[in-house]
């Protein structure tokens, strides 16, 4: 049972005055490699984490939605009025809400927010398991998969790939997932052997992400268009030198992360840990250098990650300008590599970072009591 579980059904118990009907459990997500590429068809390596946002529900006999936010605060909706009320944190709800069974529910979450760890999309996807409970619908997770990504879009106007949500309900124990973010496919990956992800986390978070994330993907259109194909995920740098002469240099510099991005992703599924870790480095000097995405939190946490004897290799993840870095590290040594790089960066910076090793969990799903 998970903490966040275990608070989510404490707390309604005692708001709502008896038991719920079951709990939605939506993991977290770190992204191991392959970022800022699903947006362009690319392929993608996140592990679903031991983190997660649980709400505990139970069907109501109108047509209201109650729900209450250990973290926030509670709302509700009317489901034949539904209103939009940009920036609140139950906006997700109301976005994948299908209309036809209202519920009470409370959330708790382990999952940081703002910190790359797809705290959002856990939320969309959690709320479309107990729309699916309380309606008496089958769960289908690519479809959930894609519900989320239409409410990031169409409901809070966020545009996003879809990476998140489908990581959260394809988890799989023990594994990352390579997925092809043009087909959907997914594949289970077992993690390096010997090898354990731990989370850096700067205590910073992304407040320049939202515009710099669109004007990177028009950048990623600009030069997809420029050389002649569907997504980047198609170019390849041979191509990218034989025809990027007329792009604008920082549109050639975030195609040229992308398409070794995909390359890096897709030599990871073969790497060991050594390998994998050097392809870690690698993925953060792009992102720094290339797609200008990263932070001097972000590079200060990876650059003392990587001076420990027991890290394979750091780098950012997420959309970047703050939040969370990922770093492979030997197992049996991730606690105290934890606690030397959180320590150690608090001290350099004065920011209340933190390092937590993490273990790849199961995707989505509901529990009964």
């Amino acid at each position: 049972m998970t903490e966040a579980r275990e608070r989510a059904v404490a707390a309604f118990r005692e708001l709502r005055g008896g038991p719920p009907d079951g709990v939605a459990v939506a993991p977290g997500r770190v992204n191991l490699i392959g970022e800022h590429v699903d947006y362009e068809d690319g392929f993608v390596l996140p592990v679903a984490i031991d983190r997660s946002l649980a709400i505990a529900f139970r069907r109501r006999s109108d047509r209201s939605v109650v729900v209450a936010s250990l973290e926030r605060d509670e709302t509700s909706f009317d489901l034949d009025r539904l209103e939009r009320r940009p920036g609140h944190w139950a906006e997700l709800v109301k976005g994948v809400a299908s209309g036809r069974a209202g519920w009470d529910g409370v959330v708790a979450s382990d999952v940081s927010i703002g910190a790359g760890l797809s705290s959002s999309a856990a939320l969309a996807v959690a709320a479309l398991l107990v729309d699916a409970a309380v309606s008496g619908r089958p769960w289908e997770p690519l479809e959930a998969a894609r519900a989320a990504r239409r409410a990031e879009a169409e409901w809070t106007g966020v545009g996003c790939g879809i990476m998140d949500p489908l990581a959260i309900v394809s988890g799989r124990e023990g594994c990352a997932l390579l997925v092809d973010c043009r087909s959907l496919e997914v594949r289970p990956v077992p993690l390096p052997d010997g090898a354990v992800v731990v989370v850096l986390d700067t205590g910073t978070r992304r407040e320049l992400a939202a515009s710099a994330y669109e004007a990177r993907r028009d950048e990623c259109r600009a030069a997809a268009e420029a050389l002649g194909v569907a997504a980047l995920r198609d170019a390849s740098l041979e191509l990218l030198a034989a025809r990027g002469a007329g792009l604008a240099p920082a549109t050639f510099r975030r195609a040229r992360h992308v398409v070794s991005e995909n390359a890096r992703t897709l030599e990871a599924v073969r790497a060991g840990a050594p390998a994998f870790g050097r392809l870690l480095d690698a993925s953060h000097a792009s992102l720094r250098d290339d797609f200008e995405v990263s932070s001097p939190a972000l590079d200060r946490i990876v650059q003392l990650a990587r001076r420990r004897p027991e890290c394979f290799g750091a780098r950012m993840t997420g959309a970047g300008f703050g939040g969370c870095a990922v770093a492979l590290v030997r197992a049996g040594e991730a606690e105290g590599f934890a606690e030397a790089v959180a320590g150690a960066y608090s001290r350099a910076t004065g920011l209340p970072g933190a390092a937590y090793p993490c273990r790849a969990s199961a995707g989505a799903r509901v529990e009964a009591l």
